[in-house]
């Protein structure tokens, strides 16, 4: 039986506890967060022990899982690590790109087992498609939020965008050549509103926006490649592919096209998403990697990939002097 200890128990922290209760293998020790209203919401509603000392808590653990403000997560994990604890933290995976090269190193000495949760990884709508052919030449993004204070300690680039990068960053094998970016802070201090276009080495090209300051909640992801089209709705779990119709595909909606080089049949399809929670997939995950000692879906390097590439974006958002 693995034990987890979470470190923070705020609006995030509680999903995770929620979840944690019900993924089998595991065992809830306790808690740490030093804001004593959240603390006793916990114990009251999970009878959850508060620990105030972090590393009696780590010692009483196997996994840690944080979800702390960003600031935070460096210190924690690096602690967790240094004592051979499975760490699984909340994006993005640290607060600058030192840091996170310290900690993907720190992991590596340590040989224990680390995630980073982008959670859009585990998206229904996208778990669908994932294992297909994809090969995109072309995406586009919208990711669109209400304001909410929660979250604003980093810019929208960190906040919502990164989810998205670090998606593409997963289906396009090919380095980075070009990266356009304006933004504008809005209501907070940081990019609250990005446009983003990104090449990369292999002729594929990302335009990704993405708003914490939107009238409407979107987050779409489009995906074009020869011969088909994916679109996905991480928000409303849809999906559509349009693609040329193959020999024994079934269950779609086909039409016939005329092109010069002859008639092209087009299928329509729209995969059936089975219900799930995305959050409870990346922690079974996790234990799962834990306990087959095979690689973590999300790991350290891909987190620290996405941030990479995130705060090249800033640097760009910050030389076009449009951020006021």
């Amino acid at each position: 039986m693995l034990k987890v200890g979470v470190f923070g128990v705020g609006h995030l922290g509680k999903f995770h506890l929620n979840n944690w209760k019900d993924i089998e293998g595991v065992k809830l020790i306790g808690f740490f967060d030093p804001n004593n209203d959240a603390a006793k919401q916990v114990t009251d509603e999970y009878g959850l022990k508060r620990f105030m000392d972090e590393d009696k808590l780590m010692d009483a653990c196997d996994i840690i899982d944080v979800v702390v403000p960003t600031d935070r997560h460096f210190e924690i994990c690096m602690a967790a690590v240094r004592k051979g604890k499975h760490v699984f933290v909340e994006k993005p995976l640290t607060h600058t790109i030192q840091e996170a090269k310290d900690l993907v190193e720190m992991v590596k000495e340590a040989n224990v087992k680390f995630q980073v949760g982008h959670v859009e990884r585990f998206n229904p709508a996208y778990l669908a498609i994932k294992d297909m052919h994809l090969n995109p030449m072309f995406i586009e993004v919208h990711r669109l939020a209400q304001f909410n204070p929660r979250g604003t300690e980093v810019s929208v680039i960190l906040d919502l965008m990164i989810h998205d990068i670090d998606i593409i960053l997963s289906l396009i094998k090919s380095d980075v050549k070009n990266v356009f970016a304006s933004g504008v802070a809005v209501m907070t201090d940081t990019p609250d509103i990005a446009n983003v276009r990104i090449e990369f080495n292999n002729g594929c090209v990302a335009n990704l926006t993405s708003s914490r300051i939107s009238m409407k909640k979107m987050r779409k992801m489009r995906l074009f490649q020869k011969d088909a089209y994916f679109g996905i709705d991480f928000l409303q779990k849809k999906t559509e592919i349009i693609k040329l119709k193959q020999p024994g595909d079934e269950n779609v909606f086909s039409f016939d096209l005329e092109t010069p080089h002859g008639k092209k049949t087009i299928a329509v399809s729209n995969p059936e998403i089975p219900a799930a929670n995305a959050i409870k997939l990346e922690l079974e995950s996790f234990v799962n990697a834990i306990i087959t000692n095979t690689p973590t879906v999300v790991s350290e390097i891909d987190g620290l990939l996405a941030m990479e590439v995130a705060h090249l974006i800033l640097a760009k958002i910050s030389n076009t002097s449009i951020l006021v």
